[in-house]
C-alpha cells in the first residue's frame, strides 16, 4: 500500500548516510536559483502572472522531489503555503483569490481513503496476520518449490493490496529468512523467493486504490476536474494488471528453478512455527477488512462516501484496542502531506490554465495525443527508478491532465501504474531495498525484474486502461 516510497529512504534502508544538511542547504538553494531562472525566461513567452507563479512553484517541487534536498512530505506541505501566499495575499501577486481549494487537498477524499488503509494496515501488523498468512501459504502451496513460489508472490501481492508495500515486503522477507537461511544464499530458489517478493508487493498494490500511493494521486488529481473513479472502478482495471503482471514475472523466474527440486530439499519441517496470534485481535482485524473493503466495493449500491466509510476501521480496530495511541503515532503521515501537496500543485496546474498550455504546445508537435501518453509512461518508470513513484506521479500526472479527450482520463491513470513498477535498482523502491539488505542477493539480480516490468507494466496498463476508458466512460 503506502509508504514514504523515497528514494532517500531506500538508501537510509540500504545504511547510506546523508551529506548533512550543508549539502541540503545549498541544493535548495540551487534548485530555487534554476527554477527562478528558468521562470524567468518562461515569463517572456507572455503568459499571465498567475502561470508563471504555478510554472515556479512547479519546477522548484519538481527540483526539490528528486534531489530530496528536503523531505518529500516536506515539499507538499511547501507547495501549499506557497499557494496560499501568492493566491491568498496581494503580495506577489496583484489582488487575492480564494485559496480554500488548495486547503481542501488535505480533506479530501483520496486522503480519507488513505487514512482508513493506514489504519487496516496497523492492525493486520499488531494482529500478527503477516506470519499467520506466510504459515498458511506453506500449507497451501507447499507441496513443490515452484508452487511454493506462486503462493508466496500472490500472497505479497494480495497483502500489498491493502497494505504499505514496503511493510508487505519486510514482513514476508522476515517470514522467509528462516527458509532461505536454511537452504543457502547459493540456491537458486533463496534468491528467487528474494527477487519475486518485492517485485509482487510493488505491482501488487496497483490493484487496488489504497494499494499504491501513485493510485490514490491519480484518482485524486481526476476527481478534483469531475472525474470519480471509486473502488471498484479500480479494481475493475487495476485487479487484472496487478495479477497479470505478478503472473507473468513468475514465469519468469520460474524457469531458474530445476526441476528436479522437491519440497524434501527445502527442509520445511525444520522450521520454527510463530507463536499463536491474539484471536481477539486476529478476529477484530478480519471483521474490520471485511466490513471496511465490503463498503468501498459496494459504494455505488448504498451511496456512502468513502470519507465516512474510511472511519471504520479507525473506529473499530481502536474500540477493540487493536490499535493503540502508540500505533496511531506510527502511521504514515508525511504520506498525507504529500499527497495533499501534490493534489494542490496539480489543480492550480489546471486552475490557472497551465494544463491547456501544455496541451497547445503539445499539439504543435507533429506527435498525437495518444503517443503523449505513451512518452510520460516511460518517463513516469525512468524517474521512479532514482526517485520516489509518488513525487514522480504528483509530477506527471497533472500533465497527463492536460490530454484532450477520452486520454486525458487514461493518461493519469496508466502513469501513476508505470510509476510502480519501477524495480530495476535496490532504491527503486524501499521493497527493493528491504530485499537487498538481507546480504542474499546482489544489485544485479534486480535486473531481470526491472527490464520486465519496464516494458510490461506500461504497455499492459495502456492496453487495459484503454480498453475500460472506452467501455466504461
Amino acid at each position: 500500500m503506502y509508504e514514504n516510497d523515497s528514494r532517500l529512504t531506500a538508501i537510509t534502508k540500504l545504511g547510506r548516510k546523508g551529506f548533512g544538511w550543508l549539502f541540503n542547504t545549498s541544493t535548495f538553494t540551487g534548485n530555487l536559483i534554476i527554477a527562478l531562472i528558468t521562470t524567468y525566461f518562461f515569463r517572456e513567452l507572455g503568459y499571465p502572472d498567475d502561470v508563471n507563479f504555478v510554472v515556479l512553484i512547479g519546477l522548484l517541487a519538481i527540483g526539490l522531489w528528486i534531489t530530496e534536498a528536503i523531505p518529500p512530505f516536506a515539499v507538499g506541505i511547501f507547495i501549499i503555503a506557497m499557494l496560499m501566499f501568492g493566491f491568498g495575499t496581494p503580495y506577489l501577486l496583484e489582488g487575492s483569490t480564494s485559496v480554500q481549494i488548495y486547503l481542501d487537498t488535505w480533506t479530501s477524499n483520496v486522503i480519507w481513503l488513505l487514512l482508513g488503509g493506514f489504519f487496516l494496515a496497523q492492525g493486520m501488523k499488531v494482529a500478527k496476520i503477516d506470519r499467520w498468512l506466510f504459515e498458511y501459504t506453506l500449507k497451501r502451496f507447499g507441496a513443490s518449490p515452484r508452487r511454493l513460489l506462486l503462493g508466496l508472490m500472490f500472497t505479497t501481492a494480495f497483502g500489498s493490496m491493502v497494505m504499505s508495500n514496503t511493510a508487505t515486503t519486510a514482513m514476508m522477507i522476515s517470514s522467509v529468512l528462516p527458509l532461505v537461511h536454511l537452504i543457502g544464499k547459493e540456491n537458486r530458489f533463496a534468491k528467487t523467493i528474494l527477487i519475486g517478493i518485492p517485485a509482487s508487493a510493488a505491482v501488487g498494490g496497483i490493484g487496488t486504490i489504497i494499494g499504491s500511493t501513485p493510485n490514490a494521486i491519480a484518482v485524486g488529481a481526476l476527481h478534483e476536474i469531475g472525474v470519480s473513479i471509486n473502488f471498484l472502478d479500480w479494481m475493475v482495471f487495476g485487479l487484472p494488471i496487478a495479477l497479470v503482471l505478478v503472473y507473468s514475472f513468475y514465469r519468469v523466474l520460474v524457469r531458474s528453478i530445476p526441476k528436479s527440486m522437491t519440497i524434501a530439499d527445502l527442509q520445511l519441517d525444520q522450521l520454527e512455527t510463530t507463536k499463536k496470534v491474539n484471536p481477539k485481535n486476529k478476529r477484530a482485524v478480519l471483521f474490520t477488512l471485511i466490513i471496511t473493503v465490503g463498503l468501498w466495493l459496494t459504494e455505488t449500491l448504498h451511496g456512502i462516501p468513502v470519507a465516512a466509510t474510511s472511519a471504520v476501521p479507525i473506529v473499530l480496530l481502536t474500540l477493540t484496542q487493536v490499535v493503540g495511541a502508540k500505533e496511531v503515532r506510527a502511521l504514515p503521515w508525511d504520506t498525507l502531506m504529500l499527497v495533499a501537496g501534490g493534489l494542490a500543485l496539480g489543480l492550480a496546474i489546471v486552475e490557472v490554465g497551465l494544463s491547456e498550455i501544455i496541451m497547445n504546445v503539445l499539439q504543435e508537435l507533429a506527435i498525437s495525443s495518444f503517443w503523449v501518453m505513451v512518452i510520460f509512461s516511460f518517463i513516469g518508470i525512468l524517474l521512479s527508478n532514482v526517485m520516489s513513484n509518488t513525487a514522480a506521479s504528483a509530477i506527471l500526472v497533472p500533465l497527463g491532465l492536460s490530454i484532450s479527450g477520452i486520454l486525458g482520463t487514461a493518461a493519469p491513470l496508466i502513469i501513476a501504474i508505470s510509476c510502480s513498477c519501477a524495480l530495476l535498482l535496490p532504491v527503486s523502491t524501499p521493497a527493493n531495498a528491504v530485499a537487498y539488505a538481507t546480504g542474499m542477493i546482489e544489485q544485479k539480480d534486480f535486473r531481470k525484474g526491472g527490464f520486465f516490468f519496464f516494458f510490461a507494466g506500461p504497455l499492459l496498463a495502456i492496453g487495459v486502461v484503454l480498453l475500460w476508458t472506452w467501455l466504461f466512460t
